[in-house]
């Protein structure tokens, strides 16, 4: 009795040792909107190769090094007259920093970085209100192509 009882407990967790199972989380986690605190929010935010008449053409989640230009696209609701920024992290150390002031009640907003190829590794986006508070973070890994990794870029469902 006391085995069976183990194995129950123990297998749902077994199943998210698997970094596709991390990924897959973090990717359905990063679509759902933020509410900012001020009731304002975030409908969307992704990492984009290009940005065309002010969107994102698609979905960074792993580049490889060959590219070495990546926007970070941010589509923001209800919080004209604040401001909010983008905080490029590579492996946690602060890399840069874009200031935005939102003038409307929809307000799309994007910051460009261009990578050094030898900085592979976890990327991250915080965006912050203006007080620092965190409303939204994305990641993406930096891969290095002679390594045999590939990127992974989606398309973006047309609407």
């Amino acid at each position: 009795m006391e085995g069976s009882y183990t194995k129950m407990h123990v297998f749902p967790f077994h199943a998210f040792m698997d970094k596709k199972w991390l990924w897959l989380l973090f990717f359905l986690f990063s679509i759902i909107p933020v509410h900012a605190a001020n009731n304002g929010s975030i409908a969307r935010s992704q990492f984009t190769t290009r940005i065309e008449n002010r969107e994102p053409v698609d979905q960074v989640v792993v580049l490889d090094n060959s590219i070495t230009s990546l926007y970070f696209f941010t589509d923001i609701r209800h919080m004209e007259g604040q401001t909010v920024s983008h905080s490029w992290e590579y492996e946690g150390q602060l890399i840069s920093k874009k200031e935005f002031i939102i003038k409307g009640p929809r307000w799309r907003v994007y910051s460009q970085k261009e990578l050094d190829p030898s900085m592979t590794g976890k990327w991250t986006v915080i965006l912050r209100d203006d007080r620092g508070w965190p409303l939204s973070v994305a990641v993406f890994r930096y891969v290095d192509r002679a390594s045999g990794e590939k990127s992974m870029i989606l398309p973006l469902s047309e609407n």
